[in-house]
């Protein structure tokens, strides 16, 4: 959250990566453009690659003071404004995370409506989660489950705007999911988000490189579960040791 960064004593609990993890994107949260501005200045001076601006959050505890998630999508003018405060306070991409609606703002319309308006404040990329979600009703846990996907509402947000970029994300549980909708997509679709596939079994990217990426061949690190593990433990131990900020922030 914007206020975060600009109040925080210890900014590598937040900000610190390892030199492996780029392209690294910080996502930020907040509506007020002035501190998105400051926050991001911040992000930008740790080297982050990009900043996405949280409007997909479906939790009604950040939907009133300090608002931000996925509410804001019932004001896309404040969201340009939001996006248009960081463009100009940094030289970094800006974009931004959205569902297909909230509640009953959930028609095509809506949708391509917020896209319109953010894209004036500079936003070239949006990454669409294709279902909306429920601020009165359900749980977040619930949002990200309940209401129906529909894939082809990004691919028709695609086809609308040409001169964007999206990102889908939303029940892609497989390769061959990923690999299926990319196939099929239109060229502006950049590519898939996997959140819970990869939380549920990490293994799911083991064949990433070589069928996504054109590599000849994955890690080593993929051979196995084992390999896997071992390569993690000795990520672990590296970035952990005793006395550093990682081991104890953790």
């Amino acid at each position: 959250v914007d206020q975060v960064l600009l109040n925080a004593e210890h900014l590598a609990w937040f900000l610190e990566y390892g030199p492996s993890e780029h392209p690294i994107v910080c996502q930020l949260g907040g509506s007020t453009p002035s501190l998105l501005a400051g926050a991001a200045k911040i992000v930008a001076s740790w080297g982050y690659d990009e900043i996405n601006l949280n409007c997909g959050c479906p939790s009604e505890r950040v939907a009133g003071k300090g608002e931000f998630g996925a509410s804001l999508m019932r004001k896309p003018e404040l969201v340009r404004d939001c996006v248009q405060a960081m463009r100009e306070a940094v030289p970094l991409p800006i974009t931004v995370k959205c569902r297909l609606g909230v509640d009953d703002d959930d028609s095509p319309e809506f949708t391509a409506n917020f896209v319109r308006i953010v894209a004036e404040g500079g936003a070239r990329h949006f990454i669409v989660h294709a279902r909306k979600c429920l601020l009165n009703g359900l749980t977040p846990e619930q949002n990200r489950k309940v209401p129906p996907l529909m894939h082809d509402r990004v691919f028709r947000l695609c086809r609308e705007f040409p001169e964007l970029d999206f990102t889908l994300n939303g029940g892609v549980g497989n390769l061959d999911e990923a690999e299926g909708l990319l196939r099929d997509a239109p060229p502006n679709l950049l590519g898939v988000m996997m959140g819970r596939a990869a939380i549920n079994n990490p293994c799911v990217f083991a064949d990433a490189d070589r069928r996504l990426y054109g590599r000849a061949a994955n890690p080593a690190t993929a051979r196995s579960r084992r390999t896997l593990l071992e390569a993690y433990a000795e990520y672990l131990e590296h970035e952990y040791q005793p006395g550093s900020l990682a081991h104890t922030a953790a």
